[in-house]
């Protein structure tokens, strides 16, 4: 009978590792076709063959430029966004144990958009000052959430994380608003662009930092991935499982705002898909194993796909984020109403 619970204990933990491989895989491949597809496809089909050789160094003529220097800075920071608010967004809403607790919902994106606008409009600031801004505004908001969220004794209610959140996202699109009223004409066009969430026009020369922030913090989250699990069963079990949760969180979280904070300054703040990565991701990998990566990859293909669709689909090109608007606003509402229905509210 032991040995029987045994064996069917192993054979549920290799199906599992085997569905989150497939998927994983299957993610990863999409991502590929769609990063191709966003080289090849535009007002000039390329061939196969004349993309590799742009990608490998040399000259062809025509496509070199529209290649190098449009198509694949656009498609690199889809790729670079797309990943950091889907690792971001899972971060979040497992941490928090709360589908609504996500970067957008709670306000972190828009301190970073409150912060680079205010850079756009009133400083007339470069971009890396921009994105100085915008890393900023998101730390500061998530200290603002953890002061004002905490009870009177040194916990904090999830529940009013979010509710703060809501509140201090609505004061600072008041305070974009008023900032968009009183800027200079010229400058209205860029900032009402960037906060669409557009991957129109980026240089290849503006997604270092996102690339590097990336690089240094994604590591991060994937690592403490069993951990971050170990959270959503809430505080006293992770403390008793063994885990520091005060310094995971705090690796957690200045990892996610930093990655988060970086794309929003890079392509802006394309909407919900933070929300909607973590939750496909995990409905597709199932329980048991981290959908930290998974969730990375479907971030990537949401907005590589809305960035296609919102340029192929209709007359009138639209950026991603309006794109990925269209698809998470009816989530958010069906979210909403399941949770009221089981009284999670």
């Amino acid at each position: 009978m032991k040995t029987q619970t045994i064996e069917f204990i192993q054979s549920g933990r290799r199906q599992r590792q085997q569905r989150w491989l497939l998927v994983t895989g299957i993610m990863g491949l999409l991502a590929f076709v769609l990063m191709g597809a966003m080289l090849l496809l535009g007002n000039t089909i390329y061939p196969v063959q004349d993309v590799v050789r742009v990608l490998l160094g040399e000259h062809v003529s025509g496509a070199s430029f529209t290649i190098g220097t449009l198509r694949l800075p656009r498609m690199l920071s889809g790729v670079l966004a797309g990943f950091a608010f889907g690792l971001a967004g899972n971060t979040f809403q497992t941490m928090l144990r709360n589908p609504l607790a996500n970067p957008n919902v709670i306000g972190i994106t828009s301190g970073s958009s409150a912060a680079a606008v205010f850079c756009i409009i009133i400083l007339q600031a470069s971009n890396a000052v921009v994105s100085i801004a915008s890393i900023i505004g998101g730390l500061v908001t998530v200290l603002l959430l953890y002061l004002f969220s905490r009870s009177k004794g040194s916990s904090f209610s999830i529940g009013r994380i979010i509710l703060v959140g809501i509140g201090i996202q609505a004061m600072l699109n008041a305070t974009v608003s008023y900032l968009l009223l009183i800027g200079a004409e010229q400058d209205i066009p860029a900032a009402l662009r960037w906060l669409s969430g557009s991957l129109n026009g980026i240089q290849m020369h503006e997604i270092g930092p996102l690339f590097w922030a990336v690089l240094l913090c994604a590591p991060i989250l994937i690592l403490f991935g069993k951990q971050l699990s170990i959270l959503e069963l809430g505080e006293q079990s992770a403390t008793s499982l063994g885990v520091r949760t005060d310094q995971v969180r705090m690796a957690l979280i200045l990892s996610a705002v930093g990655m988060i904070a970086l794309a929003t300054a890079t392509t802006g703040p394309i909407a919900f898909v933070a929300f909607l990565a973590g939750p496909i991701a995990k409905r597709l990998v199932g329980p048991g194993l981290s959908n930290v990566i998974p969730s990375g990859l479907v971030g990537i293909n949401l907005v590589l796909a809305a960035d296609l669709i919102g340029q192929f689909a209709f007359d009138v090109r639209y950026p991603v984020g309006i794109i990925t608007g269209i698809i998470g606003a009816p989530y958010l509402i069906y979210l909403l109403i399941r949770m009221n229905q089981k009284g999670d509210l």
